[in-house]
């Protein structure tokens, strides 16, 4: 094994990074290092991963995508409403499940058509829809706060896999949304790792003319990424509202910086062609424990944006100077073959 590598990998100043953050937490707040604060760091991340693996797979790809929230909101908004006004099963979870990742879906191929369709740089595009959708949202779908979710949503919010009472202390619930969680985790890491489709999103990122090159359809290629991201969003979307117990049509707004940030800083590559699951997953937790910990720190909960902005900074800059490293020994390698 190749421990220089492997101490030079991403993955791993992550894991020590946040090793590090929970000892310096639970130094200043013993209580930190409970089984219940595992559980809740957990449930706490498992709608930004939901969002995240679908930023990492856009950003693989060599785009960016800045709708995803809006997105989310809309389908778990719509979901809602759509429950109530035709008198749907409110004791159903799967009904406004699936309801959530079609509308998801169908969002989602709005902005492949904005890009695949009439090219239209990603950033420019998911800009750009995120504001008609959250018009559109606002204006004809519903702008109140609905306290009455249905029935299957608000149970689930409280559905526990295990619920562990110790001595002392508080009750330890861990969430059985732990399980498809893990499942999707596992499947979009086989999706990118395993399957033409992977392959042929890792391509794209690596330079669109070398991918056409390759015989892989560009304009398909990115119907499917974004229609994926929609699907994975308006799940996430559902599931925030089930968790909050609320349906809130101006909730989700600005985390846009807390996701891509956590899929920068675990390692996929901002310009494209690289990323990993296991360390979007690390960056997920990572940015958890600075959003919902740093008080413990005596640290004001106005500076967790600020700090979250900082890591996305030093994220980027990282990846800018080993881009440049590469680039730099790529052409002493050229010359002295040149030689």
């Amino acid at each position: 094994m190749n421990w220089k590598k492997l101490l030079l990998r991403n993955e791993t100043a992550l894991i020590i990074a946040i090793i590090l953050l929970s000892i310096s937490i639970g130094i200043k707040s013993p209580e930190f290092f409970t089984l219940s604060t595992l559980f809740d760091i957990f449930r706490s991340s498992f709608v930004q991963l939901l969002f995240a693996l679908g930023v990492l797979v856009v950003i693989i790809s060599g785009g960016i995508d800045v709708s995803f929230p809006v997105v989310g909101i809309f389908a778990g908004y719509t979901a809602v409403v759509i429950m109530q006004k035709f008198d749907l099963n409110e004791n159903s979870l799967m009904i406004p499940i699936v309801l959530a990742i079609l509308i998801g879906v169908a969002l989602g191929g709005l902005n492949s058509i904005a890009i695949a369709s009439f090219g239209i740089p990603t950033l420019i595009a998911t800009l750009g829809t995120a504001g008609i959708f959250r018009g559109v949202m606002l204006s004809f779908i519903g702008s109140s706060f609905i306290s009455d979710i249905p029935v299957g949503l608000d149970n689930f919010a409280t559905a526990d896999l295990l619920a562990i009472q110790p001595e002392e202390g508080t009750l330890a619930r861990l969430h059985i949304l732990i399980i498809p969680i893990v499942i999707i985790t596992l499947l979009v890491a086989f999706l990118l790792n395993r399957t033409m489709f992977g392959r042929a999103v890792y391509a794209l990122g690596g330079g669109v003319e070398a991918t056409r090159r390759l015989g892989i359809s560009i304009k398909r290629t990115q119907a499917k990424i974004y229609m994926l991201v929609g699907a994975l969003s308006g799940l996430a979307g559902i599931l925030y509202v089930s968790l909050q117990r609320k349906a809130n049509p101006y909730d989700l707004a600005g985390s846009e910086l807390d996701i891509i940030a956590a899929v920068v800083l675990g390692g996929a590559s901002i310009m494209g062609g690289y990323g990993t699951v296991f360390g979007t997953v690390l960056g997920v937790i990572l940015i958890s424990l600075i959003k919902n910990n740093l008080i413990l720190l005596g640290v004001s909960g106005s500076w967790q944006r600020a700090a979250v902005g900082a890591l996305l900074l030093i994220g980027i800059t990282v990846q800018a100077i080993n881009e440049s490293r590469k680039a730099k020994k790529r052409r002493v390698s050229t010359n002295d073959e040149a030689a």
